[in-house]
């Protein structure tokens, strides 16, 4: 079993920024992707961005030049890092592990609440 443990949500005014941590509990070279979704309020969980082997990164328009992925092996912890937010950023953030291999089942972390509002 892997756990998956997100921190540094919070209330940010629009304009600002957050950084959210996922830390893993031992190795991110288990791991293929680490990938960060949100669900916004009413809505369906959705894509931000991934971190793949070899440093591909890939990110959803909506946050492209805004957010960036990046991870430390060394502290076995993935990081976005959330600028210009927008009220449109509100939502619950999640990370996902995806692990090297076939018929492996992704992991998710519990999720961190980021609310963008004056």
């Amino acid at each position: 079993q892997v756990q998956l443990v997100e921190s540094g949500g919070g209330l940010v005014q629009p304009g600002g920024s957050l950084r959210l941590s996922c830390a893993a509990d031992g190795s991110l070279a288990r791991f293929y992707v680490m990938a960060w979704y949100r669900q916004p309020p009413g809505k369906q969980r959705e894509f931000v961005a991934a971190y793949g082997s070899g440093g591909i990164t890939n990110y959803a328009d909506s946050v492209k030049g805004r957010f960036t992925i990046s991870r430390d092996n060394a502290q076995n912890t993935v990081y976005l890092q959330m600028n210009s937010l927008k009220p449109e950023d509100t939502a619950v953030y999640y990370c996902k592990a995806r692990p090297w291999g076939p018929n492996k089942q992704d992991y998710w972390g519990q999720g961190t609440q980021v609310t963008v509002s004056s």
